[in-house]
């Protein structure tokens, strides 16, 4: 899937950006996403990838630091619908979601084919096993530098950095929940030496058979949350109604506040000039 592949030129990270919620997100498609990661393994670059949600957006107006992680990465993509759907209606359109998980299986896939070294960090041991049996299944071929669970205290995660860069992996996925994998990847990725880092989440415990993803129906109509809440009621509803319902506030308000600079923009234009 590279640009020769879909003959394609290389994006101008520049001139596909779009600044949304005080964050900069790239407007690249899935397959364009797939593509910028691949040339950063075969270019030697370091980029690490971060993704956007409505939860996200409601935790950033409280937690500093997780802005300034988001804001570090090299490439900050779509994966709620909802973010795509505010994206249009503030009139700065993103082209589609870019799903966590699937990048992430883009680029097993890929890895798999190009024989590019991979490292699994999240979940808990047994569930990382069983992805990690589970994707040599689907991708034959695919190599794994290493993986561990995602459990550990503040004082191990530079020996673990240590540790994958050790083991040569070119690819690093972590499956961690947020603010700790934002976290671990500004702080560490440099040091883990691998060229693309990206936050999974509970992308490994899909992968594993342990949770079950909503089918591309629901998916397309942005209803993942949904069906997640229909799976878990009592631990995910309350979450989801909180940050859905905090979410819809926020995009409100810059929906307002764009309206009133526009009006003030054109006031400013229909100021006739002063008699000399």
């Amino acid at each position: 899937m590279s640009d020769d592949q879909n003959g394609a030129g290389p994006v101008d990270r520049n001139d596909a950006r779009r600044e949304l919620f005080g964050l900069r997100l790239d407007a690249l498609t899935r397959p364009e996403a797939v593509d910028r990661c691949l040339r950063a393994v075969k270019d030697g670059e370091r980029l690490e990838v971060g993704v956007l949600n409505a939860a996200k957006v409601v935790w950033l107006r409280r937690d500093g630091r997780l802005r300034e992680c988001l804001n570090s990465c090299g490439l900050l993509l779509a994966d709620g619908q909802s973010v795509v759907w505010a994206s249009r209606m503030l009139r700065r359109p993103l082209p589609e979601r870019v799903a966590g998980i699937d990048l992430f299986q883009d680029l097993l896939a890929q890895a798999a084919s190009r024989r590019i070294p991979v490292y699994l960090l999240g979940a808990r041991s047994a569930v990382v096993d069983r992805a990690v049996e589970e994707a040599l299944r689907r991708y034959p071929g695919l190599v794994f530098a290493g993986y561990r669970d995602g459990y550990f205290a503040d004082h191990q995660a530079g020996p673990i950095a240590d540790e994958i860069r050790r083991s040569g992996a070119q690819l690093l996925f972590l499956g961690m929940s947020s603010p700790k994998k934002e976290e671990f990847c500004a702080r560490y990725a440099a040091r883990t030496g691998a060229a693309v880092v990206h936050g999974v989440g509970g992308s490994i415990d899909i992968l594993a058979g342990l949770t079950r993803r909503a089918p591309e129906r629901w998916q397309r109509l942005g209803l993942e949350w949904l069906y997640r809440t229909v799976q878990e009621p009592r631990r995910m509803g309350p979450r989801y109604l909180t940050t859905n319902l905090a979410f819809l506030g926020i995009v409100a308000q810059e929906v307002l506040r764009d309206l009133g600079a526009g009006l003030v923009r054109r006031g400013r234009g229909r100021r006739r000039p002063e008699p000399g």
